[in-house]
């Protein structure tokens, strides 16, 4: 998905206007989102931009389609665009950093679509290939990877997205207990029995591999 496929939500609102000032700047998170709010589509396009890719990741992760993360990253970069007047930074009488109130709208949207029917195949996040890798190396990477993904998606729904955010984001156990709005005891102990889950289940598999 490319920026300006969030950004053509943008295009349906009328009286949006456009600053000169975005193009030039660097700004924070909060500039642009105060930018944003007053209908900015430049400070907009930026903050895509400046998250699309994490945001594709994290949602691919949830969801175990590249395509339906695709297009909960989407969805999320419009609710942020529709909402952005509505989100206050740490010390304008909010708490919580943009990228926390993002990753929660992702969250939110990846376990609404997983708690529909669907009928998806499973498409782990496209890592890059290492160009000193022999063709079997490469499959045998590649085959690793889809059992991971497979069994993330396996695991319970809490599981899998703090896994997700603590150990593919590398977000800290409390940035994720903010994002799932729990404890960071809570989040520990959902990652100790995910982390169990998947070593137990992934034992067998990794020596399957092995032995081919």
């Amino acid at each position: 998905m490319q920026p300006n496929a969030a950004i053509k939500k943008t295009e349906a609102c009328p009286g949006r206007k456009l600053s000169r000032l975005t193009v030039t700047e660097p700004r924070s998170d909060e500039n642009l989102m105060a930018a944003i709010a007053t209908g900015d589509q430049f400070a907009f396009a930026r903050l895509v931009e400046r998250h699309l890719s994490r945001t594709v990741g994290l949602a691919t992760r949830l969801m175990g389609s590249r395509a339906d993360g695709e297009e909960v990253a989407q969805e999320a970069f419009a609710r942020v665009w529709t909402h952005a007047a509505r989100w206050r930074p740490i010390g304008g009488g909010g708490n919580a950093r943009f990228t926390t109130w993002l990753y929660r709208i992702v969250v939110n949207l990846a376990i609404d679509r997983k708690r529909r029917p669907v009928h998806a195949a499973m498409d782990d996040v496209d890592e890059p290939m290492d160009e000193a890798d022999d063709g079997f190396a490469q499959i045998h990477r590649r085959q690793v990877s889809d059992a991971v993904a497979a069994a993330m998606m396996r695991l319970p729904e809490r599981q899998r997205v703090a896994l997700a955010l603590c150990f593919f984001e590398e977000m800290s156990n409390i940035e994720a207990a903010k994002i799932m709005a729990l404890s960071v005891g809570a989040i520990e102990s959902l990652l100790v029995r995910a982390r169990r889950a998947l070593r137990q289940e992934l034992t067998g598999v990794y020596e399957e591999l092995s032995e081919g």
